[in-house]
């Protein structure tokens, strides 16, 4: 269930790549303001991501999921009526980007850690694949129905499918295995007792000491490490060369040198089938081999595959063919080894919480490079710097990654528990 719903919410994050130029053309609008509605999007998108993550661990997973996809349907639903820039900021930026961050990378973490024990890097790569698969279903679809009906019958397509996945995620989202009366996968039953007993004496501590357990209150406390900040930093740069840049801008880039909006469609959706394969191997090797490296290679190799794209876009339908294949197999395998590293520094219960902050670092490198690229295009008629900027990026996230500090736990103040005790949702 919580494939299919990270699978959705990715779709509702892929219309804003097919609704950029039709928007354009019917209102007017400078790419500067579809690329500011974006960047709003995008930002709050990841901000929401720790925030949920407390939610989660507080009121239950089950509630905040609810909640989100509610939000997406009313959104999508609304869309429709946009007439004024300032409408499509508050609706689709504000609405929209809270909505599916509230069921975002951190609904991931927080799923792997409480029901699986061994083979977490393996299931969080398939869950996190469910982004890519979305824009392989989603985005050739909405580009079709945008062609066909126009952009209003495709966002409402959007509405209709959010809308039938809440009563199955009412019917089968479950908030632990411990609420079924199972244990988490590769778990013994003296180690889940002991991992109960240690959440629960956590929990009376923190509440006899008075301290908040909130998303800001982990926050002052890994703020001080050196690894937060680099995953914070490297996963800033992952941002800025994923869904800020070739996710929203791929389309009009391919539109500038003459490639049809169906057909960029296309490359986004094979890029999307190839990284179903690339993140969940990612995860199978992030199970098995040192993190640091995986990070450092995957973000070297995204690198060049940017440096890359300027010349693919001026060349023949290979070259692109080539590069949707390359960038592809690379766009999230570094979602498997960082979430692995934020476990292994700051541990297991408030690895999610964390993993959140970072993930807000992501989104705000998407966020800076939506908008940024959009200012380029307008400025100089063109996508090149943008996307060769993300790749000298990239290239400076692959050694910044080798710095990361293994070994040992960072020594940050007191672990977020789980709610206990659960009940069956």
């Amino acid at each position: 269930m919580t494939f299919v719903i990270l699978l959705v919410s990715a779709g509702v994050r892929a219309v804003p790549a097919v609704l950029m130029l039709p928007l354009e053309q019917e209102f007017g609008w400078l790419r500067t303001t579809t690329s500011a509605a974006l960047s709003i999007n995008i930002l709050l998108y990841g901000m929401t991501g720790p925030f949920a993550g407390s939610l989660m661990a507080r009121i239950g997973v089950r509630r905040v999921v609810l909640s989100a996809l509610v939000l997406l349907v009313a959104g999508a639903a609304i869309a429709p009526l946009i007439r004024q820039s300032w409408e499509l900021m508050a609706l689709w930026g504000l609405g929209i980007g809270v909505g599916t961050g509230l069921v975002a990378m951190v609904l991931a973490a927080t799923v792997v850690n409480r029901w699986f024990v061994a083979r977490r890097g393996m299931v969080l790569g398939v869950l996190t694949a469910s982004a890519s698969t979305g824009q392989l279903v989603f985005l050739p679809m909405l580009a079709h129905a945008t062609a066909r009906w126009g952009w209003r019958a495709a966002v409402l397509l959007v509405a209709g499918i959010v809308a039938a996945v809440i009563p199955l995620a009412a019917w089968l989202l479950r908030e632990s295995p411990e609420s079924m009366g199972l244990r988490p996968y590769g778990a013994d039953v003296s180690s889940v007792g002991d991992e109960r007993d240690d959440v629960a004496m956590r929990a009376q501590k923190s509440a006899a000491n008075g301290e908040s357990l909130g998303a800001m209150a982990v926050l002052r406390g890994v703020a001080t490490t050196r690894n937060f900040w680099i995953l914070f930093l490297t996963f800033f740069i992952c941002g800025a060369s994923t869904n800020g840049l070739i996710g929203a801008h791929l389309i009009p880039a391919a539109h500038d040198h003459g490639i049809p909006e169906t057909r960029a469609a296309s490359l986004l959706a094979l890029m999307g089938l190839c990284d179903l394969v690339g993140t969940t191997a990612a995860g199978w090797m992030s199970d098995r081999w040192d993190s640091r490296y995986l990070l450092g290679a995957y973000y070297g190799l995204r690198g060049l595959s940017l440096l890359f794209l300027p010349f693919a876009l001026a060349g023949t339908s290979p070259s692109l063919i080539a590069f949707a294949v390359w960038y592809g197999l690379d766009w999230i395998a570094t979602v498997p080894p960082t979430l692995r590293l934020a476990n292994e520094a700051f541990g297991r219960t408030r690895a999610p919480i964390v993993f959140g902050w970072i993930a807000g670092g992501h989104q705000l490198g998407a966020a800076s490079i939506a908008m940024i690229a959009g200012v380029l295009r307008v400025s100089t008629g063109r996508y090149d710097w943008a996307f060769v900027g993300s790749g000298v990026l990239c290239l400076c996230a692959a050694a910044l990654a080798l710095a990361f500090r293994r070994g040992r736990r960072e020594n940050a103040p007191h672990a977020l528990p789980l709610p206990s005790p659960l009940r069956p949702a």
